[in-house]
């Protein structure tokens, strides 16, 4: 789920280690666009606190454009794009189902599930490692939904995330004031 296809893939495997390196976790990886232009859009953030401003951005790209130049794993022209999750952010972990526990997603499935493959609700955990809990909008019972069918997952923005959101970076600037500029 943090990267779609095989070349997502082996961009993963190749970044992963240069991204821990340098003390942040890939969050997602998509290579966008045709064969005369692309797009590597990379999200992720520091691994010890979930933080990603704009210096950790600057930062992370220049660690992974150190690797990706010599290389050369993309056929052609592509621009390199790091930025922070942001907000509303995606789902592509078992620890960010667990994380954001109580909070609003929308789920979609490669598969099938309860006769539908999209599912909105309020996340409730994690199960036996291997399975998401989510308390469906308008029913009563709490579906649990194998990780490994997840194809996409996604925060819904609410007023309890916004809240929750504002609460971070009111912490983040009372521990470093320097930390005001977002990624």
């Amino acid at each position: 789920m943090r990267g779609r296809t095989a070349e997502d893939a082996r961009l993963l495997d190749l970044l992963d280690p240069v991204a821990e390196a340098a003390g942040y976790e890939i969050v997602r990886l998509r290579l966008m666009g045709g064969a005369e232009r692309r797009r590597l859009q990379v999200m992720a953030e520091r691994a010890v606190d979930g933080d990603m401003n704009v210096e950790d951005c600057a930062r992370l790209s220049r660690a992974l454009s150190e690797v990706l130049d010599p290389a050369d794993p993309i056929s052609g022209e592509y621009t390199l794009e790091v930025s922070s999750p942001g907000i509303d952010r995606p789902l592509t972990r078992l620890k960010d189902f667990a994380a954001y526990e109580g909070l609003e997603a929308r789920i979609e499935l490669d598969r099938l599930a309860e006769g539908r493959k999209r599912f909105k609700g309020v996340l409730a955990g994690v199960e036996d490692e291997a399975t998401v809990a989510i308390d469906l909008e308008g029913e009563e019972h709490t579906a649990l939904i194998p990780f490994a069918w997840i194809t996409e997952a996604k925060l819904v923005m609410t007023d309890q995330l916004m809240k929750r959101g504002a609460e971070e970076r009111a912490r983040r600037l009372q521990n470093d004031p320097a930390s005001e500029e977002e990624g």
